[in-house]
């Protein structure tokens, strides 16, 4: 999107790509359908030490801009409560038009092309890689995190930006299955329930979502449990205790479902305690529940004490588990921290520390929630990164972007 937006200005642009192919990452989006955009914006869906970063660039350039940008390429959308696949469903025509577009305005393109270093010259930069050196007005830096590194996506270009005096903000791995220490995880393993979730860092909450999370033989996956993970992850890389709850009746309250626990304990119709919670919980989640609450899976539901009842609706709406990591890099869908936004031009994404170098997408301090947001900090910060770029360098010489 960078090196489109600065060639549609004039801008002579190499794009420099140290895999044997551009745009790896995006064949993986939306389960391979490519959910490029969301129509739900706003900046609770973004993260970073300053989500507000993320505001001036939307105002040039947004959800309106990016859904018209893709339409003009080829994209028909297709929206799915208010999340934008092509209609396609194939996330390889996304990269193709992206392709076709830098076809058409002659983007040369360098494949298994490895940055070496980038040297600043009175004019502009120097490039030197292992398929020769590039003289160059302006340098856009769009290299990813460490989210996917089959993907190309390894932080290897990290080195050269911290050369040329930028700072990171922790880079841990966001959109990520969490990981517990309970010893039920493994019995329940493959369960899929409607769960609200709540993160807490040092016994204060301090994020939560619902929706349908999926049991692991090691902790929680799932939507829900990707959004909270980001800030797991970042405690936990400072040494902080976190936990998470579990709300396994999200559409009740306690009281209600306390009645609702009595109502099916006390019919009078010989079931066992066992018996008595099939069809309100996954039938692998049953014994884990009574157990935890030591509750004897036999007994005669019509004998357990209220009281015990009531401590078992207290447990399931609030199923507190410890959480002692995440998946790596390899398992997470975005990195969470990157370049300090203190160190960039929020207006037009270039460096405060070395003029003509720009910034995009992931390899910034912006992650975003699940849902196609990534993806749009990527559209709206490569265009306005390679527009500024390309305006840049016509101050300058002249030459490639």
């Amino acid at each position: 999107m960078a090196a489109i937006s600065a060639a549609r200005c004039g801008a002579k642009v190499i794009l420099t790509e140290h895999m044997d192919r551009i745009g790896k990452k995006i064949l993986s989006t939306g389960n391979g359908k490519c959910n490029y955009t969301n129509r739900k914006q706003g900046l609770r869906c973004y993260r970073g030490e300053n989500p507000a970063f993320v505001l001036p660039v939307f105002r040039q350039y947004g959800f309106d801009e990016t859904v018209s940008f893709f339409q003009e390429l080829g994209i028909f959308p297709k929206e799915r409560d208010g999340y934008f696949y092509p209609a396609s469903g194939q996330a390889s025509s996304v990269l193709e038009v992206l392709r076709l577009e830098l076809r058409r305005l002659k983007v040369t393109i360098l494949t298994e092309c490895t940055v070496i270093s980038i040297q600043t010259e009175h004019s502009g930069f120097l490039l030197r890689t292992d398929k020769g050196d590039f003289h160059a007005d302006c340098c856009i830096f769009s290299c990813g995190g460490k989210a996917f590194p089959k993907s190309g996506s390894d932080g290897s270009a990290f080195p050269l930006i911290q050369a040329m005096g930028h700072s990171f903000v922790d880079v841990v791995p966001a959109l990520v299955q969490m990981k517990a220490r309970q010893s039920f995880f493994p019995s329940v393993a493959g369960i899929r329930a409607d769960v609200s979730i709540k993160l807490y860092i040092e016994g204060k909450m301090v994020q939560k979502d619902r929706g349908e999370i999926q049991m692991t033989k090691e902790g929680v996956s799932g939507i829900p449990a990707f959004q909270v993970s980001r800030y797991a992850a970042k405690a936990l890389k400072g040494g902080k205790k976190v936990q998470a709850s579990l709300d396994f009746a999200p559409y009740l309250s306690e009281e209600a479902l306390a009645k609702e626990l009595w109502k099916r304990f006390y019919r009078k119709d010989e079931k066992t305690s066992e018996e008595a919670l099939i069809g309100f919980f996954s039938k692998k989640l049953i014994p884990v529940f009574l157990k935890e609450r030591k509750i004897s899976l036999h007994c005669p539901a019509a004998q357990v004490p209220k009281k015990k009842l009531e401590e078992l609706a207290g447990y399931l709406k609030n199923v507190m588990i410890d959480i002692t990591g995440t998946e790596g890099f390899d398992r997470a869908q975005t990195t969470a921290g990157g370049v300090n936004t203190s160190e960039i031009c929020p207006d037009t994404l270039e460096s405060l520390l070395c003029t003509g170098l720009y910034f995009a997408g992931e390899v910034v301090d912006i992650d975003g929630m699940c849902g196609g947001y990534n993806l749009q900090w990527a559209w709206s910060s490569g265009y306005v990164a390679g527009t500024n770029a390309a305006r840049q360098k016509d101050k300058k010489t002249g030459g490639p972007l």
